[in-house]
């Protein structure tokens, strides 16, 4: 009999616990790679407790329960998870630490997946309940798949190969100049768990993660270039066993546990970000030296090459037209009242698709009408969804996963009434505030040494100006037809948090540019391009200097600024990057779609 309610899978799994003589069990949002998105299989906080957002965890004991998201999740946990069943905390003014040494009596044991957490996270919960009387302990298996009945299988999916021509580089070539890290550092061999990183390096792709394409699976890579795959035998296929070569020896995925114990004497340098605890404590049992250092694929990969470069502008030339055909289709459609938030998001779909060559969205788009604008990380489903009210502001931020590249953008546009009703003053304001920041960065020039928290200013000063800001980062890294949010760049304020704000910046690299500002309840505003990072020649420059080179090509909605705080030459930007729009979307459009692109480039008046 299946367990239909979330209270009796937090009994079931408090059972679960008082078996195995423990106290209780945390249970986060990951699988095995730390991935951003996981598969149906490893959504364990979801079972137990409903919450759908993607990032969060919960803490069970035999008589307490709690559930910790941050501030953009403060809305939906309340939608989705039952308070009566589980307390709700907020990150980062509420610690794990503080609340287990709040509910659990002395010599509590709680337990925790070791599969599920990185080494650095279990070493700062042990420190932050020193002296509390809490042991804090690994356990296998997970106390959850035990009592999850029905959880779903991993997906069984085939590998495919990413052909040289759009990696651009070869396989063997990356696993050389991995050797070649390795023999500077003086290791043996380096552990790559991080799902897009194998995919890198191995120029692979696959189905079993929504959103990135990728197969589940390590990577062993030897200072001799010899590399490992380990991998589910019924994902590999004749094909990917000849594309890899007789360098890499493919391995069972199940046998990967056990594979670590075979490095006796030996130095393996294992991620702190993306390797599990699980990873370095098979390492140490089997006799390994373990030290935590940056998967030296991560670097590689975040700076494109020129195949790169160029499947990303084929990319986003195919997506500029399916979302500016959406847009249209928006503007003639949503005035009636009869447009929701789900029917767009399904009809932006449907455009995509039409291109033909969509594997997969970037990620869950955000349709977000009205006041559901306000909440920077929402996402629609059949409970929040609403219509989309003529005379206010509509976001959508969505993106494609194209074999040639990763696309993510956000338009804010608005959404008319039949009497031709404006927006208010205070829409064209804050909109075009953003669209200000948004430029600065866009036209940014930097030394090389640059790291991403040292511009983030750039995008906030004019927001500042009238004593509002917004509170997610300006940017983040995009991979090559792999993860949407890819390390190590990012822009964010310094202080806030976020790994990648200490970053440097290099040519290659793919940034999203996205300043944004929301007023509750009220509406929200976001503009985002994706920039590549690219060398800046300038006269008498001392030093080697770097820019950003625009990606994205979809009209801004000219309704929503006010001409009045625009400069001459910002004036001039939007000019010349509606030029670029038209002069990429009108060769693959024509009729009603090519007359509204053309109308929505027109220069500022």
């Amino acid at each position: 009999m299946l367990m239909q309610t979330h209270e009796a899978r937090l009994a079931a799994l408090r059972e679960e616990l008082k078996r195995r003589r423990l106290d209780g069990f945390v249970v986060p949002i990951s699988d095995e790679h730390m991935s951003e998105y996981v598969g149906d299989y490893a959504q364990r906080l979801h079972w137990l407790t409903g919450f759908g957002g993607s990032a969060g965890f919960a803490a069970v004991t035999l008589n307490e329960a709690a559930i910790f998201v941050d501030g953009r999740y403060t809305v939906q946990v309340g939608e989705q998870v039952d308070e009566s069943l589980f307390a709700y905390r907020s990150i980062p003014k509420d610690t794990l630490a503080s609340w287990l040494k709040e509910v659990c009596e002395e010599n509590a044991t709680i337990a925790y997946d070791p599969w599920l957490h990185t080494s650095g996270w279990v070493k700062a919960l042990e420190a932050d309940v020193t002296g509390a009387g809490i042991t804090i302990a690994p356990v296998q298996p997970n106390p959850i798949d035990a009592v999850w009945s029905d959880q779903p299988s991993p997906s069984d999916a085939v590998a495919v190969v990413h052909t040289e021509e759009l990696a651009g580089q070869s396989s063997a070539h990356k696993r050389g100049q991995i050797a070649d890290w390795l023999g500077q550092e003086q290791l043996d061999a380096v552990v790559v768990p991080a799902l897009d990183s194998v995919a890198w390096l191995l120029n692979l792709r696959g189905a079993d993660v929504a959103h990135t394409p990728v197969a589940l699976s390590y990577v062993i890579a030897h200072a001799d270039g010899h590399a490992e795959l380990f991998i589910a035998p019924e994902k590999v296929t004749a094909e990917l066993t000849q594309h890899l070569g007789n360098a890499v020896t493919i391995r069972d995925r199940g046998g990967f546990e056990s594979a670590l114990t075979e490095f006796a004497g030996k130095t393996v340098s294992v991620d702190p970000t993306f390797g599990v605890a699980g990873i370095a404590q098979a390492l140490t049992a089997g006799g390994a030296s373990v030290v935590h250092k940056q998967d030296p694929t991560i670097l590689a990969k975040a700076m494109k090459n020129a195949a790169e470069v160029a499947g990303h502008r084929s990319a986003q030339a195919l997506d500029g037209v399916a979302v500016s055909r959406f847009l249209r289709w928006l503007e003639e459609t949503a005035p009636s009242g009869e447009v929701d938030e789900l029917g767009a998001a399904a009809k932006l779909l449907e455009f995509r698709q039409a291109c033909g060559d969509l594997r997969d969205t970037s990620f869950d788009s955000i349709s977000a009408a009205a006041g559901h604008a306000a909440l920077p990380h929402y996402r629609v489903d059949e409970d929040s969804n609403i219509p989309i009210p003529p005379g206010s502001i509509y976001l959508v931020d969505s993106g494609g996963q194209y074999p040639a590249g990763t696309t993510d953008i956000t338009r804010t546009v608005w959404i008319d009434t039949p009497d031709g009703a404006a927006p208010t003053a205070e829409m064209k304001d804050r909109f075009t505030r953003v669209l200000k920041g948004h430029i600065q960065i866009d036209q940014a020039v930097f030394p090389q040494g640059t790291v991403g928290g040292q511009i983030d200013v750039l995008a906030r000063q004019y927001l500042w100006e009238a004593g509002v800001d917004y509170a997610h980062g300006t940017g983040h890294g995009v991979g090559s037809f792999l993860a949407v949010h890819e390390g190590p760049q990012r822009i964010a304020k310094p202080n806030g948090g976020q790994p990648g704000t200490n970053a440097e910046l290099h040519a290659g690299m793919i940034l999203s540019n996205e300043p944004g500002y929301y007023k509750p309840d009220a509406f929200g505003i976001r503009i985002e391009n994706l920039v590549l990072t690219v060398e800046r020649a300038l006269d008498g420059a001392e030093g080697r200097y770097l820019g950003f080179e625009c990606l994205t090509f979809v009209p801004i909605d000219r309704r929503l600024i006010d001409k009045s705080l625009l400069t001459q030459a910002e004036r001039a930007w939007l000019d010349g990057y509606h030029a670029r729009v038209r002069a990429i979307l009108a060769p693959q459009l024509d009729g009603e779609d090519l007359a509204w692109v053309e109308r929505e480039t027109l220069p500022l008046s």
